[in-house]
């Protein structure tokens, strides 16, 4: 299964709101200008996602999970290495950086920064598109990329797609990237691309 040209656009126009609400929340809540660049999405299979992820991001990866349930139902993580997941946090926080470890402070960050981000996207999925989506307290997990997309994936037998997104924040002249990653049964999956493509239609009417 493959987005065509105007839902993969209609899908990049809707986190890129999404991104906006997230950057402004995190400006007020920094007292910094946060940027959220524009997202690049690609559709994988869920073992394709990890491949990818894989040869991006080495080692343990600081990830905030978030399930989502409605009519469209599934997984939201966002992902950082975990040098970036500090480097996000000195940002944010102002402190200087004594060591790469990620201690108890920099986990209430970037849980915080995920629940903002991940709340911003999936609300505008419900807002935009017309649907109920509600959601769980999001959860802070640091291991591999293989375990953390073994925790998130939908308990059930339908087939996963992952919509990844890559994500960088750029603050204080400074870029940290991380990936957002949506996790979709095939029946959300379809309902979703429905929902973009009448989303798309009242656009133009």
């Amino acid at each position: 299964m493959e987005l065509t040209v105007n839902q993969h656009d209609a899908l990049t126009e809707l986190i890129n709101i999404g991104y906006g609400r997230a950057a402004s929340a995190l400006s007020e809540l920094t007292g910094y200008r946060v940027a959220l660049e524009v997202p690049r999405i690609v559709m994988l299979r869920i073992d394709e996602v990890a491949t990818q992820l894989s040869d991006l991001v080495k080692g343990d990866v600081a990830s905030v999970n978030q399930v989502f349930s409605g009519p469209i139902a599934g997984n939201a993580v966002l992902m950082l290495d975990e040098r970036a997941a500090c480097a996000l946090s000195r940002l944010l926080s102002e402190e200087t950086p004594v060591a790469d470890s990620f201690d108890t402070s920099d986990r209430e960050i970037i849980t915080e920064v995920g629940n903002i981000l991940l709340n911003a996207c999936l609300g505008v999925f419900g807002n935009l598109l017309q649907v109920q989506v509600s959601f769980s307290v999001p959860r802070l997990n640091v291991a591999g990329i293989g375990g953390i997309l073994k925790t998130i994936t939908v308990e059930s037998h339908e087939l996963h797609y992952g919509l990844m997104i890559h994500t960088q924040f750029r603050l204080r002249s400074s870029d940290v990237s991380g990936y957002l990653v949506i996790v979709l049964g095939i029946t959300s999956l379809d309902r979703l691309l429905r929902e973009l493509d009448q989303w798309e239609a009242r656009q133009i009417k």
